[in-house]
Parts: C-alpha cells; sequence; structure tokens
C-alpha cells in the first residue's frame, strides 16, 4: 500500500505560518496611513493614488533589493529584527537617490521551516523601517521552502515603488562643474561586502561575542548595527532644495556609486581626509590585509550616501544633516575630466553606465 501524504508531512506547517501572521499584524499596521486600504491579509495591498492626480508629470521609481550575506550573521546570532531596517534601507535609499517619494513597499520571506516569532521579527524590523522612511508596508509573502533550504535558512527581499515630479527629478543631468559634494555618514558596514567581512572574521576566528577594544562592542554587535535609512533626511526641503544628485553608498563602494551619477566628461575628486574612517574598516583593512582599493570597492567607508549640490547650498545642506542627527562633511568638489589619470585611485563609469569619473585623493584620519 502507498504511503499516504500531507502537507505537514512534506514539511510545510500552514498553521505556523497563519501564527506568523498574527504575530506580525501590529508592527505591519503602524506604517499604514489614510492611503492604505483593507489590512493584512489580502491578496494584494491597495494604495490610494489620488494625491498623484495634483502631479503635473508623476514618474514612479521603482527599486527591489535584499540584505545579502549578513544574513548570517543575524542567523548565527539569533537576531532577526534588524535586517528588516536594513533591507528597507537598501530598498527606499535606491529609490530616494532621484528625488522620489517611496510610498509603498513589499517584503518576501523564504525559509526551509516557518518559526512564527522568527518570521514575525523580521517583519517587525521591516515595518519599523518602513516607519522611519515614512513608507507603508503594503504587504508581503513568506514561503516555507523544506527540502530546499536548510530548517534554520532564512532569506528576505523587498521592493518598493515612489513617486517624484517630472520637473523635480535629481540625477546627472542637473550635474555642473563646481558642485560640492557633501557625504553623509554611515552607521556602519551597512548591508554590503558582508562576504568578505566574513571571510576576515572567519580567519581571524573571532566569535561572535567577542569584545573588540577598537569597536567598544561585541563582532556580532558591530556586524549586525542596521543600516541607516536617509530617505526622510533626503527629502526635506532645506536639503532637497540644494542637491543636483544622490548616490547612494552600496555594493561597489564609495567611487563607484559617485560615478553613476555624474554626466560622461565631468569628473569628482574625493578627499579622503575629509572625514574619519570608522574604526570597523580600520580593523578589517588590517585584519584581513585587504588592499585598500578593493576595501574601498567593496565598503562604503564611512560615507553611506553622497550629495551632489550647488555650492552656495552646502553649508545649508550639511547644517540640516547634523540638526538631523546624521554628520556630514564636504568631501570633494565635481569638475572637468581631463581623461589622463589611469590609476587604480580613479573609477570611471560603473555597472554598465557610461557616466563620469571620480578621483580618490591623499590618505584616510583614523
Amino acid at each position: 500500500m502507498s504511503p499516504q501524504f500531507t502537507y505537514a508531512d512534506a514539511g510545510v506547517d500552514t498553521a505556523a505560518g497563519d501564527k506568523a501572521v498574527e504575530l506580525m499584524k501590529e508592527a505591519v499596521a503602524r506604517t499604514h496611513g489614510p492611503e492604505m486600504l483593507g489590512g493584512v491579509g489580502a491578496f494584494a495591498g491597495l494604495f490610494d493614488a489620488s494625491a498623484l492626480k495634483d502631479y503635473e508629470r508623476p514618474l514612479l521609481a521603482s527599486s527591489t533589493d535584499g540584505v545579502g550575506t549578513k544574513i548570517e550573521i543575524a542567523k548565527a546570532m539569533g537576531v532577526w529584527d534588524t535586517i528588516g531596517q536594513d533591507l528597507v534601507a537598501m530598498v527606499v535609499d535606491d529609490i530616494v537617490v532621484c528625488g522620489a517619494r517611496p510610498l509603498v513597499m513589499t517584503d518576501y520571506i523564504a525559509c526551509g521551516r516557518v518559526v512564527p516569532e522568527r518570521i514575525a521579527d523580521v517583519v517587525r524590523g521591516i515595518a519599523e523601517g518602513c516607519q522611519m522612511a515614512g513608507t507603508a508596508l503594503a504587504g508581503g509573502e513568506t514561503a516555507e521552502h523544506p527540502g530546499v533550504m536548510g530548517e534554520d535558512d532564512l532569506d528576505v527581499a523587498g521592493a518598493a515603488i515612489g513617486v517624484v515630479e517630472a520637473s523635480e527629478l535629481r540625477g546627472s543631468e542637473r550635474v555642473h562643474t563646481g558642485d560640492a559634494l557633501v557625504g553623509m555618514a554611515s552607521s556602519g558596514l551597512h548591508s554590503n561586502g558582508y562576504s568578505l567581512v566574513r571571510a576576515i572574521v572567519s580567519h581571524q576566528g573571532w566569535e561572535l561575542d567577542r569584545h573588540l577594544d577598537d569597536w567598544g562592542r561585541s563582532v556580532g554587535e558591530e556586524l549586525l548595527e542596521p543600516t541607516r535609512i536617509y530617505a526622510q533626511l533626503c527629502l526635506r526641503e532645506e536639503v532637497l532644495g540644494g542637491v543636483r544628485a544622490y548616490s547612494h553608498v552600496t555594493g561597489g563602494g564609495l567611487a563607484a556609486n559617485l560615478a553613476r551619477v555624474l554626466p560622461a566628461g565631468i569628473a569628482a575628486t574625493v578627499r579622503r581626509d575629509a572625514w574619519e574612517l570608522p574604526a570597523v574598516f580600520a580593523t578589517m583593512q588590517r585584519a584581513g590585509d585587504v588592499p585598500w582599493n578593493d576595501l574601498e570597492s567593496t565598503l562604503n567607508m564611512g560615507v553611506g550616501m553622497v550629495a551632489v549640490v550647488d555650492p552656495r547650498q552646502m553649508d545649508a545642506v550639511i547644517a540640516a544633516c547634523e540638526s538631523a542627527g546624521v554628520e556630514a562633511w564636504h568631501i570633494g568638489d565635481v569638475h572637468e575630466d581631463d581623461g589622463r589619470s589611469t590609476s587604480e585611485d580613479v573609477v570611471r563609469g560603473a555597472k554598465g553606465v557610461h557616466a563620469g569619473a571620480v578621483y580618490l585623493a591623499g590618505d584616510y584620519q583614523f
């Protein structure tokens, strides 16, 4: 006689999924304003877009991302709420770079086994990040993949939609020679380069609960520091009013991401000594004997967002950042690209974009 199988026998616990939804409902609801219709559990999230009628030419901006192998640190630590903020930051701050206001976000969680409390922690972190960004969490999906993922494996991804008036679009077409670069401080490693970071930690044999004096806390606490969310700061009128373009410093590092928002024939020089390099980056470089150019093309080096600004507005932009609790510095300037330098300190274009160049000058302060 053939064996009888149920969905539960195959490894899928639908009751656990329902419990996870119950545990996360309140956190999700807190992100909903009057524009969100319905509630948690609908097939699709509904957002009232009637406000877009006031736009002359509304442009929709979209972005999707994950948190990379930082998820492995969360798994090892058993701390699941902070990666939600990482996810929101990686998604909405890609939308903000063009001056768009993020409206709604959705998430997707895949796991080997649904542990309701774990899933609820992840979504609670996403909801808290959405509140920081002023974005509604419109819905999501949790998928249990037994036999494909390990029981304790989990991955998370998200997507968001934003809107910007066409005449207010920020980007390379607004950038001019003579513009200034304002660097906004990162909160740490953010959510890029963790394959390198994890390899260094493993090579050193550091346990995640090991305290490092240079960091003033444990390895795990430093590595799980949530990514800073810049969305509301970047959209403040006293900041946005002086900005030509933004660059979100994610995979590829500072120079490569900044080059993406510079027009061809234009260059920017970034002065490494314009800010103090946070200890975590210096420690990683020493511990892994990482070549500086490799470190710079992998990690954010303490600058999570760059604003290309009208030089007459630079002081006001820096002051607005500081008043919001985000350190900011004049880190360089925009000029014509003579095209002559081919050293490792120059990046031209990035990620398939025929764009400008970024020169990295000087040495870091420690």
